[in-house]
């Protein structure tokens, strides 16, 4: 596996920019897997810069946090709305985790007491440089927060789903959830309540 063969970029330009946007196009050259140097090819990429998503979870009460909300690129194959865990655009300066804080506040009313990292990724490596940092946050369930939510400047009209653990698990197995950084995240908590389960059984015997 070669993770660090060379790259000669010989131009990079901006094509588009709009709001959160920016397409470069590059024109580059990489290393083969034998050795030489390719041909010179042209790759459009979308830079976006980084995000940061959350998955809230009350373990008392066995309880996760998803927002449902519209997002317009699910229209043409897709049901319009889908139902994912809290994230946004890290913005310039800030942590991931405190990116990851304030997004959980802002989009649940929620405030998060801590966090896990559980995974960096790019959900779409083939044209876009985006990567996504997914974590794990423990909450408190609280009785007085609205069941919706959303920065209004930023045209955000989220719906808070209380969902019990074992209904999300369901609704990931039935294919209900088919955003990829909630499938991540509702994945890794199923996993670890399994080792949970295992230890103690372990223990037990």
């Amino acid at each position: 596996m070669n993770m660090n063969g060379r790259i000669e970029i010989s131009q990079r330009k901006t094509i588009f920019q709009r709001l959160i946007f920016r397409i470069d196009e590059l024109q580059l050259r990489h290393e083969l897997y034998d050795g030489s140097m390719g041909e010179q090819v042209t790759r459009l990429v979308l830079e976006r810069g980084d995000s940061v998503a959350v998955l809230p979870h009350d373990p008392a009460a066995g309880i996760v946090l998803l927002c449902e909300q519209f997002r317009a690129p699910t229209i043409a194959s897709g049901p319009g709305w889908l139902a994912e865990i809290p994230a946004g655009i890290l913005e310039e300066g800030e942590t991931s985790e405190n990116c990851a804080r304030r997004e959980t506040f802002e989009e649940t009313g929620h405030e998060v007491d801590a966090l896990t990292w559980i995974a960096t990724v790019y959900p779409s490596p083939g044209g876009s440089s985006e990567r996504i940092h997914v974590f794990y946050g423990s909450i408190t369930l609280r009785p007085d927060v609205p069941e919706t939510a959303g920065v209004e400047e930023e045209g955000e009209d989220i719906r808070i789903l209380r969902v019990s653990v074992d209904d999300a698990v369901a609704r990931l197995w039935a294919g209900e959830i088919q955003d990829a950084k909630t499938v991540i995240a509702l994945q890794w908590l199923e996993l670890a309540r399994y080792r949970a389960e295992a230890r103690g059984a372990l223990a037990s015997g």
